[in-house]
């Protein structure tokens, strides 16, 4: 089993569960969106993925 050692080193383990990510095919940039409220949140500055947060799409 893992542990989440050291306690305080600002490291998270596993994906950030709040929020989705998409595709704009407009600007090819990755939007984060909030799961809750369902509000866009921050755009990418380049085309790259947001590390650690989940990819909205089929099989979502």
């Amino acid at each position: 089993m893992a542990i989440n050692k050291p306690v305080g080193d600002n490291k998270r383990i596993g994906m950030v569960k709040e929020r989705s990510q998409v595709l704009n095919p407009k600007i090819q940039r990755f939007v984060k969106r909030n799961k809750e409220t369902g509000r866009f949140m921050d755009v990418k500055s380049d085309s790259k993925k947001f590390k650690g947060v989940r990819k909205e799409g089929k099989n979502d």
